[in-house]
């Protein structure tokens, strides 16, 4: 299948904008077997025109990438929105108003407008705020199969909320700290000074210390799905020395009359019968190994009654479950499909 074949019949015909970055090109691998969507645009920017071979050697047999043409894109089912915010803001309401289906993979309209303002530092240019259903899959099915517009969450709030939506009114959430580590590829393919291997091979380091964007996104969100009053969360992410992979470590008091077999039990409850989602026994801990290339998360919970607190860690790959596989999960259910349709569950180990 390449970029311009022709759709099969019943098939839903979609496009990627923003298909030269890291997203936009999982997006395109995932989809490349997908027996409910074919690919009919590979949109972008700087890059159109060029051989997608040239950026994405996986990628061998999808032509060249198409200019951003609104009208061409209009016409399809359903768009997935790759791009930063700024060119989001403008496209996504347009297809909107054309009666196409986004997923939009940036953070344009994953906030109320004061929240984004607070922690991205400008105002939101749509402060009435076009209307989207924030899409983390397991905890918004019937919005998202309904919606028109779905904010895919980021990939480090992917990760912590899968371990913390179940929690949420079993922890004693004054006292939640949550650490993030990613691989690299979740900055972007864009080149920055601080990407060279040879500053981040054998180092880790935090960033957006105090203050990080995806905060804001964690606290609503956590708030809003979780049942309970918006909490203030305390994050810090770091980059460790891998291209694929995020773990997410969150630590918290439990609330009164709580114990551990509480959580453990809330897990299973929200889990057991997810498709990408597991549960790990006591003394297991999950590692991004097991997940890459698959759009599974999984989670874990330990008690310390030494401490009182409670540990909820969990994994994904920042790419697929991170990004541009729970995108195929909204949009699959956003299509009427199966929701797992052609996604993977099983991670590449070693």
């Amino acid at each position: 299948m390449t970029a311009n074949d022709e759709p099969g019949v019943g098939v839903a015909t979609v496009g990627i904008v923003g298909a030269s970055g890291y997203g936009g090109a999982e997006l395109v691998r995932l989809l490349d077997r997908h027996d409910g969507m074919e690919v009919s645009v590979l949109a972008a920017h700087s890059a159109a025109g060029r051989p997608v071979v040239d950026l994405f050697p996986n990628l061998p047999d999808h032509g060249t990438f198409d200019d951003i043409d609104l009208d061409r894109l209009g016409d399809l089912d359903l768009v997935f929105v790759a791009t930063p915010d700024g060119p989001a803001l403008d496209l996504v309401p347009q297809l909107a108003a054309a009666g196409t289906k986004v997923v939009d993979l940036s953070a344009a309209f994953r906030l109320p407008a004061d929240v984004y303002e607070a922690f991205y530092g400008r105002a939101h240019p749509d402060p009435t705020s076009t209307p989207a259903t924030y899409g983390l899959t397991e905890f918004a099915r019937h919005e998202v199969a309904a919606a028109t517009i779905v904010a895919n969450p980021g990939c480090y709030v992917t990760t912590g909320l899968l371990s913390l939506v179940p929690l949420a009114g079993l922890l004693d959430l004054a006292t939640l700290v949550v650490d993030g580590k990613s691989g690299t590829s979740g900055a972007g393919r864009g080149l920055a000074d601080g990407m060279h291997v040879s500053h981040v091979a054998g180092s880790i380091g935090a960033y957006g210390v105090a203050g990080h964007r995806h905060t804001g996104e964690l606290e609503v969100h956590l708030g809003a799905l979780g049942g309970v009053a918006r909490p203030t969360i305390s994050f810090t992410p770091h980059l460790v020395p891998m291209v694929r992979g995020l773990l997410t470590t969150s630590v918290a008091s439990l609330a009164p009359g709580v114990g551990a077999d509480d959580l453990r039990d809330a897990l299973h409850d929200a889990y057991d019968r997810e498709p990408f989602v597991t549960v790990l026994p006591p003394g297991r801990q999950p590692v991004t190994k097991a997940v890459v290339g698959s759009n599974s998360c999984q989670v874990a919970v330990a008690f310390d009654p030494r401490t009182g607190r409670a540990t909820m860690t969990s994994v994904t790959d920042n790419l697929v479950k991170g990004a541009a596989g729970q995108a195929i999960q909204n949009a699959n259910l956003m299509l009427g499909l199966d929701e797992a349709m052609g996604l993977p569950t099983i991670g590449t180990y070693p």
